[in-house]
């Protein structure tokens, strides 16, 4: 047996929230010590509120935020990670990790990165730059863009699943709902290069009477395991990004929905059929009509619909758990690579 790594993971684990029980960083934690590792949790954001007599983020200030990475320090230092694992670059600073770098010279440093435009980030490229190698959530010019700024190894890694909590559920509470969508209809960021056909499915969904739209039009947003639920007791789960155009590139809402065995209708982005196949896993569509045309059918088709969504869900609990997901990132420290249809390293 493989000595144990011990992995420091730091980011925002909402651990004052019930979104904490949902959140992609929780599987994070899961699917490393699953692989037979170590793991100290270090939850950057909520620290530094503990620290600050204000409950405004903006009024933190600096004194908290100095404290908080004085008691990161402090774990490093106790803790002498293998691996230093930031899943948010946005809490800290490249100073920061020029000081936890001196401190723990030995250590891999693994930045993550789910968000849009990094090139438009000056600071979270100057943390990725001191990186050993940054794991993106799309495979195009995004993650590209790290890859140009110096990061000797770029990866593409796409969001995992729990299947322990992400399962079908019967729940008399969240059955008879023919549509769901959880989050927001529009992003306050870069809101003006969104995809239009987001806003425009969501605002003809919410005022439908069979369909729940969770955290948009005045709605209100569904967190935990009732999150869960509620996908699955759903027949359509809508999976549609604000940004379609990286390749490969989803938010966690796929596997989401898909893992709690819903048949779901996601946008098409480039190359997606190595992630889930159209068809058998999952089905696509490309336009406001097509998804409405979709959804027609596949109300009116029962058998149909449950066999892509059980193909789904069985292709997402095997294929993106959370343990396999974290070996291959723990393959790409170790090899350089690692082993997926999907693979792709720069």
């Amino acid at each position: 047996m493989a000595e144990a790594k011990r992995i420091m993971l730091i980011s925002d684990f909402r651990n004052h929230l019930p979104l904490s029980i949902s959140v992609e960083r929780r599987r994070w934690f899961k699917g490393l010590i699953r692989t037979g590792n170590d793991v100290q949790r270090f939850s950057f954001r909520n620290i530094t509120k503990e620290f600050s007599p204000f409950k405004s983020r903006t009024l933190c200030g600096k004194i908290a935020q100095k404290r908080t990475f004085n008691a990161l320090i402090s774990q490093i230092k106790s803790y002498h990670p293998d691996i230093i694992f930031i899943l948010t670059m946005k809490d800290l600073s490249s100073d920061n990790i020029t000081e936890m770098r001196r401190l723990a010279p030995k250590a891999i440093f693994i930045g993550r990165d789910t968000d849009w435009f990094p090139e438009r980030n000056k600071e979270r490229l100057a943390i990725a730059r001191q990186m050993d190698i940054v794991t993106a959530t799309n495979a195009d010019e995004w993650l590209e863009t790290y890859k140009k700024a110096g990061v000797p190894i770029c990866a593409f890694i796409p969001c995992p699943c729990d299947p322990d909590i992400q399962h079908p559920y019967k729940d008399e509470e969240f059955m008879g709902t023919d549509f769901i969508f959880t989050g927001s209809a529009e992003h306050r960021k870069n809101n003006d290069e969104a995809d239009p056909d987001r806003y425009t499915i969501l605002e003809k969904l919410s005022k439908m009477h069979n369909a729940k739209v969770y955290g948009s039009f005045g709605n209100p947003k569904i967190e935990g395991i009732d999150a869960f639920k509620a996908i699955s007791c759903a027949k359509i789960a809508l999976s549609i990004n604000a940004y379609n155009n990286m390749r490969m590139y989803h938010s966690d809402r796929l596997v989401n929905c898909l893992s709690c065995g819903t048949f779901t209708l996601a946008k098409r982005v480039p190359d997606t059929d190595l992630l889930f196949k159209d068809g058998e896993h999952c089905r696509y569509f490309e336009s406001v009509d097509e998804f409405f045309e979709l959804a027609g059918w596949y109300l009116k088709h029962d058998e149909e619909r449950g066999k892509i969504a059980r193909s789904g869900m069985e292709h997402a609990h095997k294929e993106f758990n959370c343990e396999k997901i974290a070996q291959h990132v723990l393959d790409l420290i170790e090899k350089g690579h690692y082993d997926a249809p999907w693979a792709t390293i720069l």
